[in-house]
């Protein structure tokens, strides 16, 4: 039997593995991403650390980047799921570590928040909602659809848009473009979160008892892009409109950043029920203030049509 050096000797000087060897390596180092990486340390790495370094430049060179060639966390393509390498120069060695990527750092901040804030569970055909099956079927759904698609195809770190407070009946579909957006903004790896604001009071109460009110108001506060579903359904109390929802929203509107709205009230509907709490006591001001701060966080559409839920 033949010594496997021996073998490995033969296998490796003869034509047709030089041949592939010499065209794998061609294909690694025309990579566009390992060039800029010589390039990049052009001085430090000789013919010899990269011959030594191919495998690990393979490596590199054969996964996806920033999310580039996976449509999602499950279909993630890369060796480590979730996580996409970097090449680096450690110690004379050409070395690939990995990091997560944008969208697992989305998906574990998605997480976090889920834990910590039970009330921003939506329907489920809320979080797969997308623009191409929302209906333009009425001039209230062409106004709501044409800014809400731009805010979501232009909005970015450098810009102040405003959000959207859209009201109108039941079932017409205000939560559907929400969760569009939404979707449409996580494509551009922008974080929203969808609260729901009946529940998200609720649990404002409860956290009283646990210690967790200033945490969980902190992430609704500073949430890079807010949206507040159906407010105005929720048994509205003092302490929850001036305490919990005026904080957010003083926060949001000092610090310029979109906060979205749905709502079976209009403008003036809204405030006669914030001016009313569940001991009946009439607090107009107090209303007048947060509406205030709504309008300025917020354009009104109403959005009309049929009840989408019964069709």
């Amino acid at each position: 039997m033949e010594r496997i050096n021996r073998t490995l000797s033969r296998i490796s000087n003869s034509q047709n593995f030089q041949q592939r060897y010499e065209e794998m390596k061609s294909e690694i180092l025309n990579n566009p991403d390992v060039q800029a990486f010589l390039q990049e340390h052009q001085y430090e790495i000789n013919e010899s650390m990269i011959e030594k370094g191919l495998m690990k430049l393979y490596e590199y060179a054969s996964q996806t980047k920033s999310c580039s060639n996976c449509p999602n966390l499950d279909g993630c393509k890369n060796m480590m799921k979730g996580y996409e390498p970097v090449i680096a120069l450690v110690r004379g060695s050409i070395e690939v570590q990995y990091r997560p990527c944008p969208t697992k750092i989305m998906d574990d901040e998605r997480k976090k928040t889920e834990k910590l804030i039970k009330s921003i569970y939506v329907p489920k055909e809320i979080l797969q909602a997308s623009f191409a099956d929302f209906s333009l079927d009425s001039p209230g759904r062409i106004n709501a659809f044409e800014y809400a698609e731009q805010f979501a195809s232009t909005y970015n770190d450098d810009t102040q848009m405003k959000g959207l407070y859209l009201h109108g009946s039941f079932g017409v579909g205000k939560s559907y473009l929400l969760g569009a957006i939404a979707n449409q903004l996580a494509e551009k790896e922008i974080p929203s979160l969808i609260v729901y604001v009946p529940e998200f009071l609720r649990e404002m109460k409860q956290s009283l008892g646990d210690q967790t009110l200033n945490e969980k108001l902190e992430v609704v506060k500073t949430a890079k892009v807010l949206m507040l579903d159906d407010i105005g359904a929720e048994a509205m109390s003092s302490w929850t409109r001036d305490e919990i929802l005026g904080s957010i929203l003083q926060f949001r509107m000092h610090e310029q950043l979109p906060t979205f709205f749905t709502s079976n009230f209009d403008f003036n509907a809204l405030q006669h029920h914030l001016t009313y709490s569940q001991r009946g006591e009439e607090e107009q001001m107090k209303a007048a203030r947060i509406m205030e701060r709504i309008k300025y966080l917020s354009i009104p559409i109403k959005v009309d049509g049929p009840n989408r839920r019964h069709t």
